[in-house]
């Protein structure tokens, strides 16, 4: 295997331990397991716990553009578009329910551990912030837009926690309808 490619799954390995246990309580030992590395070869892609999350961010920042360019592709309305964003707490919503949101939880810990990082994780809500914001814009809604994108995204995190908390899916569909309504009022 390439050293690209090990990095590539070293990174990936990183980003679902550090979703499903948290950051500070992933060691470079269980990262190392799960990509079946010796820690020597290990330390030659990595130096530091803090190098691979910026990996993980930036490999999070890569996917979640990705993602968005897609909606744009798929859906030809701007509120298609917000819908779509809106929806992710159904279509993620079993890894929701069991971890939370990936960038809320991400972004919680590490301002609870007061880690130099923060900023760069709060880049991943800058992101959907700045997208929805361009959709209200292309609503009609330019004067709004950045209440209206911060609205959906407290909604989306609002949502997640409650999801991971209670395991209720029956209130997200409830919710994500409730959303849904909300939108139809701001035009396709």
């Amino acid at each position: 295997m390439s050293g690209a490619a090990t990095r590539e799954q070293i990174v990936e390995a990183a980003d679902r331990l550090f979703y499903q246990r948290g950051y500070e309580h992933t060691s470079f030992a269980d990262i190392a397991a799960a990509v079946g590395l010796s820690r020597g070869n290990f330390y030659y892609h990595f130096k530091s716990k803090d190098t691979i999350l910026d990996a993980v961010i930036e490999s999070r920042l890569a996917g979640t553009r990705h993602m968005l360019q897609q909606w744009e592709n798929e859906q030809p309305t701007p509120g298609g578009r917000i819908l779509a964003f809106v929806e992710i707490v159904l279509t993620n919503g079993a890894d929701i329910q069991q971890y939370g949101c990936p960038v809320g939880t991400l972004n919680t810990e590490l301002a609870k551990l007061d880690h130099s990082m923060r900023g760069q994780a709060r880049g991943l809500f800058t992101l959907f912030r700045d997208w929805l914001r361009e959709q209200f814009t292309l609503l009609g809604r330019a004067e709004q837009a950045d209440e209206l994108a911060m609205h959906v995204l407290a909604f989306s995190q609002g949502v997640a926690v409650l999801s991971h908390a209670f395991r209720d899916e029956e209130f997200v569909r409830r919710e994500v309808g409730r959303m849904r309504d909300w939108l139809s009022t701001y035009g396709k």
